[in-house]
């Protein structure tokens, strides 16, 4: 059966297509002020990877950010509920799932069928976040892809003290400005994202095994320093994508719903 997951995030967005568990098609594309005219783009991208037709799809979930705005969807359904199925479902031992977003970061946990137990969201300020990185690489003159470069592990790392990205952006500056080298600068600005997401995972509660998805999960300094903080091993998604895991459980989600609902292929 054919299914499709929609997810329409804050800063970028995503479609997975399925056979099945079988996955098909994937495409990755910038959000825009107009969801609905991405979805529909994005879509018929994917579904002209698979070579198959929209009549073809027998159910599509939309998730993230713009879910509502999917006009095609037969459903929409939060991004925790998807994040969570998507990463169980490529590995099955995880139970506590990290997603770090444009503009919130989500500690989710999960119980052994992949069903949502609780989660804990900062979705109040951006610090943490995948827009607060873009924030502090600008400050440094830098792409957001150069900070994986500048990365030391063994750095020494600056005090980066403030909790709010506009005051965190000046301090960046000013250690710019002061020419303290680049990677104690970066390590410090991991160590800051890594408490935030920390003292989330405190509130939700972090049981092995646990895995990082979205698009800052594929920064390997991320995930080394989130590790490290958590003092845990992060899983292996089976090489997948963890931008496209959002989108990946949405379309899971479809195709619950199409069997639920007797649907054929």
């Amino acid at each position: 059966m054919l299914v499709a997951g929609v997810d329409i995030g804050s800063t970028s967005s995503k479609v997975v297509v399925l056979d099945d568990t079988r996955l098909l098609a994937s495409v990755v594309g910038d959000s825009s002020t107009n969801p609905s005219r991405t979805a529909r783009a994005l879509f018929d991208r994917a579904l002209s990877g698979a070579g198959v037709p929209e009549d073809a799809v027998a159910y599509v979930v939309g998730t993230g950010y713009g879910r509502t705005q999917v006009p095609f969807a037969h459903k929409n359904v939060s991004e925790i509920t998807c994040h969570g199925r998507g990463a169980h479902h490529l590995q099955p031992s995880v139970r506590t799932v990290i997603d770090i977003g444009g503009q919130d970061t989500k500690v989710i946990c999960v119980d052994a069928a992949g069903q949502l137990l609780d989660f804990a969201m900062n979705d109040k300020c951006a610090a943490g976040t995948g827009r607060f990185l873009e924030a502090m690489a600008r400050s440094m003159g830098v792409p957001v892809a150069g900070l994986e470069e500048v990365y030391d592990a063994n750095a020494e790392p600056c005090a980066i003290t403030s909790m709010c990205s506009v005051f965190a952006e000046s301090e960046v500056i000013n250690l710019v400005n002061d020419g303290v080298p680049m990677p104690r600068i970066v390590k410090g600005l991991l160590l800051s994202l890594a408490q935030r997401v920390s003292s989330l995972a405190t509130r939700a509660g972090v049981v092995a095994e646990v895995a990082m998805t979205g698009g800052v999960a594929r920064s390997r300094a991320v995930r080394d320093t989130v590790a490290t903080r958590l003092r845990v091993r992060l899983a292996d998604l089976a090489g997948f994508d963890p931008q496209r895991v959002g989108a990946l459980g949405a379309a899971l989600v479809a195709l619950d719903f199409a069997r639920a609902e007797g649907r054929r292929e």
